[in-house]
């Protein structure tokens, strides 16, 4: 099937070709004349599938055909989880727009909310957004939401799981009750169903992928590894593969930091990005990624949603995503737009229950590969170690004298003997541990 076959206009069928689409994907193909048609939509497509032009278009479509070019009030909003995704959505609504003179601005925090408010009294006719600005807008009155005609959650699982329910709930609110509503998510849990039944009405259920599923020309790979070997892994892999462009997870803000801090010691060009980052930061590290001038790219997943990089052939699974649709949402950063990719997870000891709550997740078994050197060092090899002569940890003291002065003992501010303020007894303040 063509885009002209979909119904679309003469002028965005130009701006499709301009962009250099050639066929409609699945979702385009199964959305665009739902939405053509008015109809509220529950769609289900994972992340790369061509979606936001699956509702954009036909969006721009139903707001051109009775434009209000004089006082552009925004009449459909996009939601989106993250401030990268808003962006990136923004650039593809503004591709398309032009074509049927339709103005798109984009809010989000992080930045000063001058041009934002500035661009909305020039008039919008398209608004991206993300909750929290948005509500910040709404609540100063400097933004209304009285004509929105389309509401688009993008990413809707996502949003949920940042813990913008709330939010979401009271920007509903605030729409006028008459409107289109189009929800996509790339998982469908049981908050997301309640949350559709919330507010769509006779919705079309529309599908690109079996839910929970990953591109098929994305090479899964996991690799047993001892933990405090993980750095080095990392840059053996980059090295000797001689890798330009690769995406690397970590589940901490201070963790990706650490990381990108010892790839550029290694000689490998890094940045990290995450919530701490000012938006400036984020989007110059995104940039650099883009161009090849960051050769490494270190996220928490704050990034899992939101970064287009076209044929980005490597993913790193760093430590692994304690929720198993996350993992989806990882690697679907590769093998994206038909193109292959490779996704790799480190797993430490600690990790083999994750790697079992994907597998169920996705319904498949990984293979799991052991590099020599780099074996782990938990539970399960223990026993080998010791084997090797590897001499056991000592036990505590039950007494809670110090078996060595000079390891460190009672009395002392530092050491994990009784009475001491820093950690009492064999097994120290759980606070302390903590701190450490």
């Amino acid at each position: 099937m063509s885009f002209k076959e979909l119904g679309l206009s003469q002028a965005l069928l130009n701006a499709i070709e301009r962009k250099g689409y050639e066929i409609p994907s699945p979702i385009q193909e199964k959305c665009i004349p739902v939405v053509l048609e008015g109809k509220d939509v529950l769609a289900s497509a994972q992340t790369g599938t061509g979606k936001t032009a699956g509702f954009a278009l036909p969006m721009l479509q139903r707001l051109s055909q009775e434009s209000q070019k004089h006082n552009r009030p925004v009449r459909a909003l996009i939601l989106t989880p993250t401030r990268e995704l808003a962006a990136q959505v923004l650039e593809d609504v503004n591709d398309f727009g032009k074509a049927v003179d339709m103005r798109a601005a984009v809010i989000f925090g992080g930045v000063s909310q001058v041009p934002q408010v500035k661009a909305i009294r020039n008039g919008v006719d398209v608004l991206v957004a993300t909750p929290g600005r948005l509500l910040d807008l709404v609540d100063q009155r400097l933004l209304s939401l009285s004509n929105v005609e389309i509401l688009v959650l993008d990413e809707a699982d996502r949003m949920l799981d940042m813990g913008f329910l709330r939010d979401i709930k009271r920007i509903l609110a605030l729409l006028p009750s008459k409107r289109q509503n189009l929800l996509f998510s790339a998982t469908f849990s049981k908050d997301i169903r309640k949350l559709a039944e919330s507010f769509l009405n006779h919705p079309v259920t529309v599908s690109a992928t079996p839910e929970n599923t990953t591109v098929e020309k994305i090479v899964q790979r996991t690799i047993r590894v001892d933990k405090d070997r993980k750095t080095s892994l990392t840059i053996k892999l980059i090295a000797e593969g001689n890798w330009q462009q690769v995406l690397v997870f970590t589940r901490t803000k201070h963790g990706a930091n650490r990381l990108s801090e010892k790839l550029q010691i290694a000689n490998i060009s890094s940045a990290a990005i995450h919530g701490n980052k000012t938006q400036n930061a984020r989007t110059a590290a995104l940039a650099g990624f883009k161009t090849g001038k960051i050769r490494v790219l270190v996220a928490t997943d704050i990034a899992a949603r939101g970064l287009d990089i076209p044929l980005l052939p490597h993913v790193i699974n760093f430590e692994l995503p304690n929720i198993p649709e996350d993992y989806v949402h990882r690697i679907g950063r590769t093998g994206r737009a038909g193109a292959s990719g490779e996704a790799i997870s480190l797993v430490g000891g600690d990790e083999v229950d994750y790697v079992k709550a994907i597998e169920k997740l996705l319904g498949e078994q990984f293979k799991k590969d052991i590099i020599p050197g780099y074996e782990p060092v938990d539970p399960e090899t223990a026993p080998e170690k010791k084997q090797q002569g590897q001499r056991p940890p000592r036990k505590p003291n039950p007494n809670g004298n110090p078996r060595n002065k000079k390891s460190g003992g009672g009395g002392n501010k530092s050491g994990a003997g009784a009475g001491n303020k820093s950690g009492g007894g064999s097994g120290g303040n759980s606070k302390w541990k903590g701190r450490r």
